[in-house]
């Protein structure tokens, strides 16, 4: 996956901290949509720097689009999975509404924590691997 960042400063010889901006499905079109009053959050991130870009530059950069579905997958898919697997699991085994609805929301809850502990061991490994590819 490509994207467009700006080099904030360089770490070392081989890194610079980059600053990309957040993708999400809002098209950031304000006039069109009357506004939500979301600003464009940018993510700060160390990325390798084989072509010796300098700061202030805005760079492409490229980051593994394996990684990066995984991630979606944990965080999205993965406690949509365990809701209904929570609902069927308890739907087999009672007719009681409120046991069924509890071990859906259980299942729900159990695939967010998972998601925030592998954000958090994400982040202490250093979070996604992003690399400068050329000038912007």
């Amino acid at each position: 996956m490509t994207q467009i960042a700006t080099v904030e400063r360089i770490l070392d010889a081989g890194h610079a901290e980059i600053s990309v901006p957040r993708k999400s499905a809002c098209g950031h079109d304000c006039e069109e949509c009357a506004g939500c009053g979301v600003t464009g959050a940018a993510v700060r991130a160390r990325a390798l720097n084989p072509i010796g870009a300098a700061p202030g530059q805005k760079v492409v950069v490229e980051s593994s689009t394996k990684k990066l579905l995984r991630i979606v997958a944990l965080v999205y898919l993965i406690p949509v999975v365990l809701f209904f697997v929570g609902y069927l699991g308890a739907f087999a085994m009672t007719s009681s509404t409120a046991v069924q609805y509890t071990a859906a929301v259980l299942g729900f809850v159990l695939g967010i924590l998972g998601a925030i502990a592998y954000d958090r061991r994400l982040r202490a490994r250093g979070g996604l691997s992003f690399t400068i590819v050329r000038l912007f």
